[in-house]
């Protein structure tokens, strides 16, 4: 099994020579997220372990793109993240956590 650091490098030499980070834009490749997160919504209400597992992997491969054209790393876009909501309290309600308010 790769290392998450070659497969993202592969990932990004992928989206290399297919001309993504030189002609793609940051609004159409977040399109391409939305588009990947809608095929994992139906594939968790289909129950179908295989289309789902391959839609996170897109999810991710279209958010590594995006990192690369915006120039940032996912481990800082992460950390940032997290030193959010570490701090954040909140509940479960019908099996999502809510955040309280401000």
């Amino acid at each position: 099994m790769k290392s998450y650091n070659e497969l993202e490098a592969l990932v990004l030499a992928w989206a290399e020579q297919k001309g993504i980070l030189e002609k793609g834009t940051p609004i159409a490749q977040a399109g391409k997220t939305m588009e990947e997160c809608t095929e994992l919504m139906v594939a968790i209400a289909m129950g179908d372990e295989y289309e789902t597992v391959d839609a996170l992997g897109d999810i991710l491969v279209t958010i590594i793109i995006q990192a690369e054209m915006q120039g940032v790393s996912l481990t800082e876009c992460l950390e940032s993240a997290y030193n959010v909501i570490a701090k954040r309290t909140g509940v479960m309600v019908d099996g999502q956590f809510v955040k309280d308010a401000k």
